[in-house]
């Protein structure tokens, strides 16, 4: 049954006998899917052949009944797009007859609701038809039109309305032009009476009719027809949902924006009354003026008053309020960026005269926090990142800063100042724009900096604070500036202190110097950020000025005192967060300080009955929480480092005295509150607020600090007091009376209606807040809504709103990690302390005993059921979810603790079935949030507790499904289901899994949304938790979700009216999808196997892909992505592609950012298939949407992984889009050549440069395109990528045009071709406004130089390409030194200009200008203790300076080291070797001193900084440090080893004047060290111990500079003794053995000549008479040679595996050297003793058979070394090694005997030449015996006859022997009689085989080793033997002659030269031994005179006659 159901054309019917079975829908859908597929790709005749017949079966599918089944929503959406493919592409004349059938069944009104599912079929399938083909059947649509509207008037059914008014709504879109005036008067008609509709869906319906509709043509479109439209909305908006909302909002901002449509004017006088009126109703806001006599319908401000009116309405509600948001967003949209841009200022002021400053929107504290939460959404969600351009940005920032920030204070007389609400909300925005714009330009520093600082003194708090923020994120933007406004503030600060004590105090003094000390925080934050701007003295200025205030506090009355005690603490916990190396050294001042202000609690303070006033109880308050929030910040940002035990210990105890003083005032003051929330900014905090600050900040504080240093007891009474605070209804703090009445009356709602600011006290934590779950229900876009939407879809259930004043210690936290998010915001001090203590509960509850736990538990339980609650049943639901929340936070804790015990307690019986109960009534509750918390809960305690638990758990789940009909019960059971089977795991809940998803399954198809949707997401749960288990399940689960799919009750409006309305929010599609997502994970690559499973769920998935729902499609592109892994060739692609460009550029963002995810998705699988689908054009687009909405994520992925698949096939295609970007200008740019027209920092050669430049050099007007400076700055960092991945690719004619032309490549798609572009946008970038972008530029430009450097020039010989472009790279260098660079671009630009004078374009010093310059001053500068300032720049901060001189030394090293392949540089390092010498060491001592911590760093230093906070500059400068230190370490090491004096002079710490030098002789011998010798070592030694995995990648190789310095410093010079110090030669030891154990055979040669090194000269150094013996570090150093040998040898388990051979030969023959040099050091006898180990392993090598590759070889030259030596005695021992050695030699050889491989063929060969070597290198008076002789004599003339390489071999072996028998050896004279036998037999064998000629080829390399050997025996005899050795050699030599032929063979050639040699060597006893020959071989010899003759003239050689 797994056939696929295959539709063919020629036969297009359907088996009518398959759809009574079981599976008759899932036949009718697959075969309507095979159907469309088929159509889609038949040629149109055969498509119009079976037309008809396919219209009938389409029309029976619709309308027939039995025994079709009912045409549900993927049957009709299926017959629809069959329709149209059919009319499409086949013939379109029979739409009438189709169009027909279908308005018979539509119009059938006395049809009963049985008939409702061929209507509703019918109605769509009418719609979609009409919207394709309207316009060829217009005649159709007034009968539509009537038709439509009477159905929806008299039908039952909410679906069969629905879908009248959709058909409507697409008849309407095309053919609305046969509409007569009545007809759609009606319409409108009906359709306005239809937005308040009691069905929802009717609504949405209606309103998108109405959007067709409108606007009206010419005179009826009236202001007041779009105010009534309007009200009509806003009236609909108080009961819609959020779908419908979005629906109205669309119908609102068509009306709306299409009144700024110009029209006529019309006559003047109809118009007065209105125009009199509404002037009089408005703020004069700017409208536009008519130009003409063309008139907008409304102006702008009229058109937004239309929203702002109803808004601001006493009676509006809270819904209502919060929907005309939405319209404002659906506006806002609709009018475009465009239409934003031009009257962003318009816009701005409605908001702010019109909403903010409307006293209906500051009544309570909740109303101004909701009203500037809606305006932050629209301003900066919506508005500044969506649509304001980056040139837009800074107009926006300009402008409110002048019509606003400057306004404050009013100055003249008459001005009006903006009010406090106002400049919160700018000030807001301001900061906004600023983090966007990520780089302040000049013009936008201006605007700022002054007002900015101003507003610190407003007297509202909530400016104060806001002004903070905003100046920390334009400090950070503007960081040159920092330095300044610090010290301004700073001074600022201590002019008001000292005000606040004169007698004529100023009534403000007091809030100035609180908003100063503010702003001194929130910069001071910015030095941790930025710390290479500012100084770090003014940190202990501001210390010092704290502590000062404190001490004087006690002297002044409570309220100065209060100011100063904030002041003082403020900047204390400000300054903590510079880190432990500030604050180290004053934490004991701190201590006693926070001693001081938190005592234990007086009598006074506990005594009944008072002692103090209200004023004092406020002071000790403020006093407490001020110093604590010092303590939380030390503890935040100083933890675990400065935080021992002893100081957690006595922190512990403070905190436990203001707990024990917050309880004594909650027991003193009962005064009656005011309401929460009614308290407004300008109040200052009440006791009862004061008192919730304090208690927030203890809870914070002991959350912070952990639970080990608090005693059990005070655990104990935290928890209990959180109990209270949280849970209890003592703890609710607002009116008790109002509590009671509105419990009474019935009046309470739910928690989440109580707008006030405080609801009950519940807290703000929501569920998904810190969760590790990656359940979709948790996240802020759960139903794929936009973000925009979300967020004001929010605060509809949102009680309790945060504000950034309610905190201000938040301006204190550093978040280097989440730049975007600066602005904290915490919520009001009462629900904070709720918040806090519920986290303070979660992590001290799982730390108690089970009693303690136990206990606690039911007191908590106790006290949400108290009987008290009765009376508050707002307080009741607060304490529920507070205790539900407590026991989630609590239970997440543990679930992710690694405590044995915290598992235990919760897991034990006694805790899980207290939990349960209390969780289980929360699970049925009626509260959604309470639902989800408890469920979680309960999933995470099952997770925990055993399997009895569980199965009781399930149980009782089970009975309440059974038992409960209430949906919000059957709801929670299906949640905690799927949240139980989640924690607990698939293996636990195996055995349960059947049970649940048989639940779960039923309960999906319940009709109730609730029910159906919290099902289908628990079953998503439990499929995914359940992975491979469910596989099983998997047919029955597609089954049932097609069934559901078929359903009418789960339509989006389909099933009671009370249903069709909740389903907005439960859409219960996109869970079907993310369902089926689900299953197609777990069937993975066997999707591949079942056809019909993988047939239908394709099917699923595309039916929901052309949904109209953007969350449905979104989750359809997920499944998709899935199936693309695992079944990629079922999935069309190119289609795929098409569909998510159309997304792409979709307004609608969710689908964006799917569609993107998708495309990163098809990128990564196969970017060459997307480059040939998508073309540039989609990475245009790409680049286009990147820089139209920068907060898009994910799109940058997307290109990077295009460009890294595809950019080696074409870079230059990639260079023309970066450039694309990159000529255009950035908005930055274009501020500031506003500002300044001509800058300093442009030259001649810059000027011919500018690639963005039209002719006539204008490039600010208006038609210049504009790229954000994030745009360009990614289009560099592409250009960065594309150099190195082409550089490394291997491809070489990428960089080289003289080999590309050589392989016929087109030359303009080289790199190498695009070398002037890169350097133009180089310098583009370099002369840029934005630090960011300069960085990137100057990194192009070092790629550029390193990658080109050695390219040759193709059209000049001998010449290099980048020498002519010489200049460019000067010019592009030089901004870098320009007044406004910043320290990070200086030390950039310093490294470049290295690397251009090092990479030797240039190689004439005199011709380096001033690049060199700059190099050389900016040393000159190092050489002093000064700031440096280099170029034009400003003097930076010390620390800058400090960073500026690391990287010129650095700068400096890479020029010193590239001297070594540069000669030409010596010249420009030499003149400086003194200066380099001694400032070199200085920066690797100052390195060191800052790693080992130590607190002051010498005053000597290279780098000076603040003494005093030295310390402070350790974090900052460590990172240039570690980038630098290799290449400084590697120039010291490269001078070392060329003995350069001053280096010498440099770590023996004197200072050498040129000429002079340093006493050799006493150097080699000194006993101490140099003086920094150990500063040196140190840094190796850790370079050496700690090294990464990889060691031979990177730049700078770490080890091998190490290892090189090593060599050299551990010779005396620098060592003196020291290192044969026991301990130290003990750790040295320990690191050679582990390198020699881990690291590559690279890093191992080196290490082996360093011990060899270390051995030899420190033995010469201790200058003892005596040898060493082995247990001397000589024996040591002896031992490691040989470890490493071992090692190296194959076959040997050392870790070799992947090292190159080359790498592994060379240290093989490294460490013989080595090994023979150190043992040379010793006695005569442990030589003997270490060459005999020695040789030994060369035997291992000898016999390896482990590898192919061939490391025997090339180490013969080490055999060579260890046999030969001088033997002056008889020495036994060495007879019997050599004489083993050769046995061994000639024994492998015999082994290899039938066996054939390379293996066996190197052996032999290997074995063979080492048995020669070793013959031939004794000395002659060793002794070898005969037999071995024999043998070795032997196997050489076997092996001669093997016709192989091995014939070669044997014959190089015999020539050797015989040339070395010269010497006149005995033995190599025995050797040489044996083997001539056998070499003249291969002649004679060769000879024979003459005519065969390739046998003879094969031959002739072996035969001319023969031959030669001949010749040397020949010329090593005496005269008088030679004739009887020719008689043996001449007779076989003749017969290779072979006169006979024309050109004569190799062979014969080469004997002929060896027999004319041997006439013209001795030429009487040739003539001798010829005489004697017999015939035929005389006859041969004969010739001999014509062919010497002949091979006179060939081959210039002497011939004798």
């Amino acid at each position: 049954m797994d056939q696929p159901i295959q539709f063919s054309l020629s036969d297009a019917t359907i088996d009518e006998s398959r759809l009574s079975g079981d599976d008759g829908e899932v036949y009718i859908l697959q075969w309507l899917s095979s159907a469309t597929h088929h159509l889609q790709l038949a040629p149109p005749e055969d498509v119009k052949h079976i037309q008809h017949g396919l219209e009938t079966t389409f029309l029976k599918i619709l309308t027939s009944g039995s025994p079709y089944p009912p045409p549900g929503r993927p049957l009709r959406n299926l017959v629809a797009q069959a329709f149209l493919i059919l009319y499409n592409r086949g013939d379109s004349k029979t739409l009438f007859d189709t169009i027909l059938a279908l308005m018979k069944v539509v119009g059938d009104f006395k049809a009963g609701p049985d008939k409702d599912r061929p209507k509703i079929a019918s109605l769509y399938c009418l719609g979609q038809l009409m919207e394709s083909y309207g316009g060829q059947v217009m005649s159709f649509m007034a009968e539509i039109a009537t038709a439509t509207v009477k159905l929806h008037r008299s039908s039952n059914s909410i679906v069969v309305r629905y879908h009248a008014i959709v058909a409507l709504r697409k008849s309407i879109c095309n053919a609305r032009r046969a509409l007569t005036d009545a007809v759609a008067k009606d319409v409108i008609k009906q359709m306005k009476s239809a937005l308040n509709d009691r069905s929802l869906p009717i609504r949405r319906a209606a309103s998108e009719v109405l959007v067709a509709l409108y606007p009206l043509a010419g005179q009826d479109w009236t202001p007041s027809e779009i105010e009534s439209v309007v009200s009509l909305c806003i009236r609909s908006l108080d009961s819609a949902d959020q779908v419908t909302r979005h629906s109205l909002a669309q119908l609102v901002a068509k009306v709306l924006s299409s009144s700024q449509i110009e029209l006529p004017a019309p006559p003047v006088d109809n118009n007065k009354k209105t125009r009199k009126d509404e002037d009089v109703d408005n703020d004069p806001a700017p409208t536009i003026p008519p130009v003409g006599d063309l008139k907008t319908i409304l102006s702008q401000a009229e058109m937004l008053v239309q929203l702002s009116s109803p808004f601001n309405k006493p009676h509006t509600s809270h819904r209502t309020r919060v929907g005309i948001f939405d319209f404002y967003s659906a506006l806002l949209t609709m009018l475009g960026p465009s239409f934003v841009e031009a009257n962003y200022n318009t816009i701005v002021n409605h908001f702010t005269t019109e909403m903010v400053m409307n006293p209906r929107n500051s009544a309570t504290r909740y109303d101004i926090l909701f009203l500037r939460r809606l305006m932050n959404i629209i301003l900066r969600e919506l508005i500044g990142v969506r649509m304001l351009s980056e040139q837009a940005q800074i107009g926006a920032i300009q402008e409110l800063s002048n019509s606003y920030l400057k306004r404050w204070p009013a100055l003249l007389h008459g001005q009006v100042a903006p009010g406090p609400l106002v400049l919160a909300v700018v000030l807001r925005e301001v900061a906004g724009l600023l983090q966007q714009l990520g780089n302040a330009p000049p013009l936008v520093q201006d605007a700022l900096a002054e007002p900015l600082v101003t507003l610190l003194e407003h007297p509202s708090h909530t400016v104060r604070v806001h002004a903070c923020w905003a100046l920390r994120v334009f400090c950070v933007s503007s960081p040159l500036r920092l330095p300044k406004i610090t010290f301004n503030v700073l001074e600022l600060l201590q002019r008001d202190i000292g005000l606040l004590t004169t007698q004529t105090t100023a009534a403000d003094a007091g809030t100035r110097a609180l908003g100063h000390a503010y702003g001194l925080a929130a910069l001071i934050t910015v030095v941790r950020e930025k710390p290479l701007y500012v100084s770090y003295d003014i940190s202990a200025k501001v210390l010092d000025m704290a502590i000062q205030l404190l001490k004087r506090a006690g002297d002044h009355d409570v309220q100065i005192a209060g100011i100063e005690v904030e002041v003082a603490w403020t900047c204390i916990a400000s300054l903590m967060t510079l880190g432990p190396n500030f604050v180290r050294a004053h934490l004991p001042q701190l201590l006693v300080l926070w001693r001081n202000a938190l005592p234990k609690p007086t009598s006074k303070d506990t005594s009944h009955g008072g002692g103090r006033t209200k004023s004092e109880w406020m002071f000790l308050t403020h006093l407490r929480e001020s110093a604590m929030g010092a303590i939380l910040c030390f503890l935040r940002h100083n933890s675990p480092t400065l935080v021992s035990l002893d100081v957690a210990r006595r922190i512990a105890s403070m905190l436990s005295n203001a707990f024990l003083f917050a309880n004594a005032l909650s027991s003193h003051h009962a005064e009656e509150p005011a309401a929460p929330g009614s308290e407004t900014a300008s109040d200052g905090p009440s006791l009862r607020t004061r008192e919730n600050l304090l208690r927030r900040r203890i809870y914070q504080c002991f959350t912070v600090l952990g639970v080990s240093s608090v005693p059990e007891s005070t655990q104990v009474a935290l928890v209990q007091s959180v109990i209270s605070l949280v849970a209890s209804p003592d703890g609710f703090a607002g009116s008790t009376v109002q509590a009671a009445i509105a419990s009474s009356s019935g009046s309470f709602v739910s928690l989440w209606q109580s707008f006030d600011g405080y609801a009950y006290g519940v807290t703000a934590k929501s569920v998904g807040e810190d969760s590790d779950s990656d359940d979709p229900i948790l996240a802020k876009d759960r139903l794929n809504r936009d973000s925009i939407d979300a967020s004001i879809d929010e605060l509809l259930r949102k009680p309790v709103l945060q504000s950034c004043e309610y905190d201000t210690l938040a301006i204190c936290q550093v978040q280097l990690s989440i730049p975007e998010e600066y602005w904290q915001e915490c919520p009001p001090p009462a629900t904070a302390a709720v918040d806090a203590a519920l986290q303070l509960f979660s992590s001290l509850l799982p730390q108690q005993e089970l009693p303690a736990a136990s206990r606690l538990l039911s007191q908590l339980f106790e006290s949400a059921r108290s009987p008290k609650f009765d009376k508050n049943v707002g307080r009741k639901a607060a304490a529920s979810v507070n205790a539900t929340m407590a026991l989630l936070l609590a239970l997440r804790q543990v679930s992710v603790s690694s405590s044995r015990q915290a598992r235990d307690v919760f897991g034990s019986p006694q805790i899980t079935t207290t939990l349960s109960s209390f969780l289980k009534d929360a699970l049925v509750d009626g509260d959604p949030v309470l639902r989800l918390a408890s469920s979680e809960a309960l999933g995470r305690l099952a997770g925990l507790a055993d399997s009895v638990f569980l199965a009781n758990q399930m149980k009782s789940l089970v009975d309440q499904v059974v038992n409960n009909r209430d949906p919000s019960g059957r709801a929670g059971c299906a949640l905690a289901l799927g949240a139980i089977f989640e924690h607990v795991g698939s293996l636990a809940a195996g055995p349960l899994l059947k049970t649940t998803v048989n639940i779960l399954m039923s309960l999906s198809k319940d009709a109730h949304p609730m029910v159906h949707f919290w099902s289908l997401h628990s079953l998503s749960r439990v499929i995914n938790a359940a992975s491979l288990t469910y596989a099983p399940y998997v047919g029955a689960t597609l089954g049932m979700l097609f069934n559901i799919y078929m359903l009418e009750s789960h339509e989006p409006e389909g099933g009671s009216q009370a249903n069709a309305n909740a389903k907005g929010d439960l859409p219960a599609y996109q869970v079907v999808c993310r369902i089926i997502d689900s299953v197609i994970t777990i069937l993975g690559p066997d999707i591949q196997e079942s056809t019909r499973t993988r047939s239908l769920i394709l099917d699923l998935v595309r039916q929901f892909m052309n949904e109209e729902d953007e969350g449905i499609q979104v989750e359809a592109i997920k499944c998709i992505q899935h199936v693309l892994m695992f079944a990629p060739e079922h999935v069309p692609i190119p289609q795929l592609v098409d569909q998510f460009r159309t997304h792409l550029n979709s307004s609608r963002r969710p689908l964006k950012l799917a569609s993107i995810n998708a495309l990163y998705q098809l990128v990564q699988k196969d970017a060459l298939l997307v480059s040939k689908i998508g073309g540039d054009r989609l990475v245009e687009e790409l680049f286009a949407m990147l820089d139209g909405d920068s907060s898009i994520e994910g799109v940058r992925k997307v290109i990077l992984s295009w460009l890294h698949q595809t950019v080696v096939y074409n870079p230059s295609a990639w260079i023309d889009l970066c450039q694309k970007i990159m000529s255009r200008t950035n908005a930055s740019q274009q501020a500031a050549d506003a500002s300044v027209k001509s800058g300093p920092g442009f030259d001649d050669e810059g000027e011919s440069l500018n690639i963005g430049t039209s002719n006539d050099g204008s490039t600010s007007g208006p038609t210049r395109l504009t790229s954000r400076w994030r745009t360009q700055l990614f289009a560099l960092q592409c250009l960065h990528d594309i150099c190195n991945i082409v550089a490394t690719s291997g491809r070489k004619e990428q960089l080289d045009l003289v080999l590309a032309r050589k392989l016929g490549l087109s030359a303009s798609n080289m790199l190498v071709s695009r070398v002037p572009d890169l350097i133009k946008m180089a310098f583009t970038a370099s002369t840029a406004h934005v630090t960011e972008i300069r960085l990137e530029g100057l990194v192009v430009l070092r790629d550029v130089i390193e990658i080109f450097s050695k390219t040759p020039d193709p059209d000049y010989e001998d010449a290099l390409l980048l020498e002519q472009y010489q200049a460019p790279v000067t010019a592009a260098l030089t901004p870098a030194f320009t007044s406004d660079s910043t320290p990070e671009i200086l030390a950039s630009a310093i490294g470049a200009c290295a690397i251009f004078v090092g990479c030797g374009i240039v190689k004439d010093v005199s011709r380096m200008g001033r690049i060199l310059k700059l190099l050389t001053s900016a040393l000159e500068q190092c050489k002093g203790s000064g700031m440096l300032s280099l170029g034009d720049a400003a003097e930076g901060s010390p620390n800058a300076s400090a960073m500026l001189r690391i990287a010129t030394l650095s700068a400096w090293a890479e020029l010193a080291c590239a001297s070594v392949d540069q000669p030409y540089l010596k010249e420009v390092v030499n003149p400086y070797r003194g200066a380099l010498a001694s400032l070199w060491v200085a920066a690797l001592r100052d390195y060191a001193s800052i790693r080992i911590g130590s607190e002051v760093i010498q005053d000597t230093s290279s780098a000076p900084l603040d003494l005093a906070y030295a310390s402070l500059g350790k974090d900052i400068l460590i990172p240039y440090y570690v980038d630098a230190w290799p290449v400084i370490l590697q120039a010291i090491a490269i001078a070392m080893e060329a003995q350069d004096p001053f280096i010498r002079g440099a770590i023996d710490g004197i200072e050498i004047r040129d000429g002079q030098s340093i006493n050799g002789a006493n150097s080699n011998s000194r006993k101490d060290p140099a003086a920094l010798f150990f500063v040196i070592f140190g840094l190796v030694y850790e370079a050496l111990s700690s090294m990464p995995e990889s060691t031979s990648t990177g730049r700078n190789n770490l080890p091998l500079i190490a290892l090189r310095t090593m060599r050299n410093i551990v010779r005396p010079e620098y060592a003196g003794q020291a290192l044969l110090e026991p301990t130290i030669f003990d750790e040295l030891l320990n690191l050679w053995y582990r390198m020699a154990m881990t690291e590559s055979a690279l890093v191992q040669v080196q290490l082996v000549e360093t011990i060899a090194i270390f051995a030899s000269t420190q033995n010469a150094q201790t200058g003892k008479t005596e040898q060493p013996s082995f247990s001397s570090p000589q024996g040591q150093c002896l031992r490691v040679c040989a470890f490493i040998l071992k090692n190296a040898i194959p076959g040997s388990t050392g870790n070799f595996m992947h090292d190159d051979v080359a790498e592994r030969t060379s240290l093989i023959k490294a460490s013989f050297d080595a090994f023979l040099t150190i043992a040379s050091l010793f006695s005569h006898e442990i030589q003997e003793e270490a060459r005999a180990v020695a040789i030994s392993l060369y035997s291992d090598l000898l016999k390896d058979e482990t590898s192919e590759n061939d490391y025997a070889g090339p180490t013969l030259p080490s055999l060579v070394a260890l046999v030969s030596r001088s033997l002056d005695k008889v020495d036994t021992a060495f007879y019997q090694l050599i004489h083993g050695l050769l046995s061994a030699c000639l024994l492998n050889i015999d082994e290899m005997k039938g066996r054939q491989g390379a293996i066996s063929t190197r052996k032999t060969k290997n074995n063979l030449l080492a048995a020669v070597l070793i013959l031939t290198m004794i000395p002659p008076n060793v002794k070898v015996g005969r037999a071995v002789i024999d043998r070795c004599c032997l196997l050489i003339s076997e092996k001669l006859a093997e016709a192989d390489d091995m014939a070669l071999t044997a014959a190089h072996c015999a020539k050797t022997i015989i040339a070395a028998s010269v010497s006149g050896n005995p033995v190599l004279r025995q050797c040489s009689r044996l083997l001539l036998p056998g070499m003249v037999e291969y002649v004679a064998k060769v000879a024979a085989q003459q005519g065969d000629g390739a046998s003879g080829q094969d031959h002739l390399a072996a035969l001319g080793e023969v031959l030669k050997a001949f010749g040397g025996l020949f010329t090593s005899i005496a005269e008088d033997l030679r004739v009887r050795v020719l008689g043996i050699l001449l007779p076989v030599m003749t017969l290779l002659l072979d006169p006979t032929q024309e050109t004569p063979s190799s062979l014969h050639s080469q004997a002929l030269h060896q027999l004319l040699s041997f006439a013209s060597a001795s030429p009487s006893a040739f003539k001798d031994a010829t005489a004697k020959l017999d015939t035929p071989h005389a006859r041969a010899v004969g010739g001999l005179r014509a062919a010497g003759a002949e091979c006179q003239g060939t081959d210039r050689r002497p011939v004798v006659e």
